[in-house]
């Protein structure tokens, strides 16, 4: 009796061709990627340049680690995750990071909602951008990336806490932010 196996998948015959050290695969799983994840980088660098040497040296320890790759996930998650984690890094090591672990005082936030839709992703990546460096990393391990706020603490050495209070503080800011862009796009429609 021959047993028939199941044909490798695409991103299996990926994961297996960079594990053997095959450029051109590696190359294939990088074009696959890099625009994601340089969009990941981005959200945690100050500049294109730094966002750039971040997703350049994930992909180094990709490439370095992908024999450890479990496959109980989807690739991309893993290396979304490989990213965010070098990211978080960087910025360690650029002192960037400098955090409290005392609870901040959080000013009141708005339950009134903003309607997006008349923002480009530009325009709200900007303001992202904008928020201090502790604020900008959580909202975006939050909100974007979905890390809860006990692996935040974990991955940036905070309490879950100070975690919970600088999303706070971020999306206070980014509400504010939101008004006042509303507030302008509105005294131009009515001096009009």
């Amino acid at each position: 009796m021959k047993l028939f196996t199941k044909p490798k998948s695409d991103e299996e015959k990926l994961i297996e061709g960079c594990i053997a050290g095959k450029r051109e695969m590696q190359r294939n799983l990088y074009d696959l990627y890099s625009k994601k994840m340089m969009a990941v980088c981005l959200r945690y660098a100050p500049t294109n340049f730094e966002a750039e040497d971040i997703m350049q040296e994930g992909f180094i320890k990709v490439f370095a680690n992908i024999q450890n790759f479990k496959r109980d996930c989807p690739l991309e998650f893993w290396v979304r995750r490989i990213m965010v984690n070098t990211a978080l890094k960087h910025l360690r090591q650029k002192s960037l990071l400098t955090v409290s672990h005392e609870t901040e005082e959080v000013a009141s936030i708005s339950s009134e909602t903003y309607n997006l839709t008349g923002y480009s992703m530009d325009e709200l990546m900007g303001m992202i951008q904008s928020l201090a460096p502790r604020y900008q990393m959580v909202f975006n391990l939050y909100a974007i990336e979905g890390y809860n706020h006990k692996e935040i603490g974990e991955m940036m050495g905070i309490s879950e806490g100070t975690s919970k209070s600088q999303y706070s503080r971020a999306r206070a800011i980014l509400q504010d932010m939101l008004a006042r862009q509303d507030h302008k796009f509105k005294e131009h429609v009515i001096s009009k």
